[in-house]
């Protein structure tokens, strides 16, 4: 659970702010978009196999670029 303390005289946007960073930061945003719907097994497998895919590939151009 996140928690964010609003200060005195501190504005709503302000304090609104802090909160957003801190539900990036836990990653809570993400974990709600992966489970807002199902994914058969298969689907999940593939869709690992695609994003590990794609990490390698960017790997591979930052260590040329190097």
């Amino acid at each position: 659970m996140i928690l964010v303390r609003v200060r005195d005289h501190e504005p709503f946007e302000k304090a609104m702010r802090r909160f957003r960073r801190k539900v990036e930061r836990e990653g809570i945003r993400k974990d709600i978009k992966k489970n807002s719907f199902y994914l058969k097994p298969g689907e999940k497998k593939r869709l690992k196999q695609r994003l590990a895919e794609k990490r390698r590939r960017k790997a591979m151009r930052r260590s040329r670029r190097r």
